[in-house]
């Protein structure tokens, strides 16, 4: 035999099946409760059925957040979920991930479609979306003037900033002529050039938000030339207005929070600014200063004064030095003078005279050193200690005085 399987690989090829199949991923399913059963561990067991036959479906306890009611026999939901089989019995089931009552069930396809139209015209895009102003100083709020909302929109407003004018446009936010008011609100606000408006209301069931999800509501938000946040409902609703408007907030207060600046802590942001704008300018004059003192002191030691009194040191010492090195010299000359003196002195005639010598000159007034040169009858001059004499020569002789 060929081509046998087991048990679990047929469950899990039929499973394998389930799970390709795009519209299995995620189906809406209508039917009547019955069989409904509410685990201890928190999950929910049911089945769906109409007139032509009934299918298992199981919510486990994760989802239980997107069911807003208790379950009980008999009731018509529409149930929200993907089909699969469990492999261990084989068999499929509709694992539930959200559930509604029938009667919101037709406003929900309605919502769907309203969603996906818009969303195919541009109106969720990211790129329409108006930034909201950081310190807007008059909001508008297009909310009922007697509900929770508005009691805390304005408490969360006065709380973070006393200073924001607040201007209440009161609008039907529910029932007959709900999404006439709101759009009528939201162009008179506008009119009015608020900074930032606040359009929502508190929580309900979809029929009690269904203004909210108007098409000629979300084109008023759309078309308004002011940034809008929308506030509709607790957290788990959402609208059409949500996805259209510039910012969403999950309730009222929450939008107060993102429209209205905390006025104390700009206060003390700005306290802090200024402290340290004041010590950035004290350090940058600081810095300045003593970049001015440098560069007054550089410009002083560049001035020609500067330079011209540099050269008169230099020349009054060059002067000292040249009057020094010129008194060295003629201290110099002036030994090198009394030596010579000296040495004059004592190779002086006069001196030799003061020693008991004589100087001997002839008419021509030449020294007479040898005999040789007189001659007999030739006069003579002797110069002695205290004068001289004239004589004539009346003999010669020669003598050796070497020899002696």
């Amino acid at each position: 035999m060929q081509n046998v399987y087991s048990v679990k690989q047929v469950n899990a090829y039929i499973k394998n099946m389930f799970t390709q199949d795009y519209m299995l991923g995620r189906i809406y399913v209508k039917g009547e409760v019955s069989n409904c059963k509410y685990h201890t561990s928190g999950h929910i067991y049911f089945s769906l059925k109409d007139e032509s036959g009934t299918i298992s479906c199981i919510m486990f306890a994760g989802q239980r957040a997107g069911l807003s009611f208790r379950m009980t026999e008999g009731q018509q939901v529409i149930v929200l979920g993907n089909i699969s089989t469990y492999e261990r019995d084989g068999r499929y089931q509709l694992y539930a991930k959200q559930i509604i009552l029938d009667g919101a069930g037709v406003l929900h396809e309605k919502f769907e479609a309203l969603k996906k139209e818009l969303e195919e015209m541009g109106m969720f895009a990211q790129e329409y979306k108006r930034p909201v102003p950081l310190f807007p100083k008059t909001i508008g709020i297009v909310t009922a003037p007697t509900g929770a909302a508005v009691r805390d929109i304005i408490n969360v407003s006065t709380r973070r900033n006393p200073y924001v004018q607040l201007i209440l446009y009161p609008a039907l936010v529910q029932g007959e002529g709900a999404k006439e008011s709101i759009v009528r609100g939201i162009r008179m606000l506008e009119k009015k050039q608020v900074d930032v408006m606040i359009v929502g209301r508190g929580g309900g069931s979809i029929e009690d938000l269904w203004a909210f999800n108007e098409e000629e509501v979300a084109r008023a938000i759309f078309e308004c030339s002011v940034p809008v946040i929308s506030a509709v409902g607790h957290e788990t609703d959402t609208t059409i207005a949500d996805y259209v408007a510039d910012l969403r907030a999950p309730t009222p207060s929450a939008a107060a929070e993102l429209a209205v600046f905390e006025y104390l802590g700009v206060a003390d942001s700005m306290r802090g600014y200024r402290q340290r704008m004041q010590r950035l300018v004290l350090e940058q004059l600081r810095r300045e200063r003593n970049r001015s003192e440098q560069l007054a002191l550089r410009l002083k030691m560049l001035h020609p004064q500067q330079k011209l009194n540099e050269k008169r040191q230099l020349a009054g010492e060059l002067e000292d030095r040249l009057r020094r090195l010129m008194q060295e010299k003629l201290e110099q000359r002036k030994h090198q003078f009394a030596l010579c003196i000296e040495q004059m002195r004592r190779l002086s005639p006069l001196d030799k005279l003061n020693q008991g010598f004589s100087y001997v000159e002839n008419r021509e007034r030449k020294n007479i050193k040898s005999i040789e040169e007189v001659g007999k009858e030739d006069e003579l001059t002797i110069y002695v200690t205290d004068g001289r004499i004239r004589t004539k020569v009346v003999e010669t002789g020669k003598e050796d005085y070497h020899g002696r």
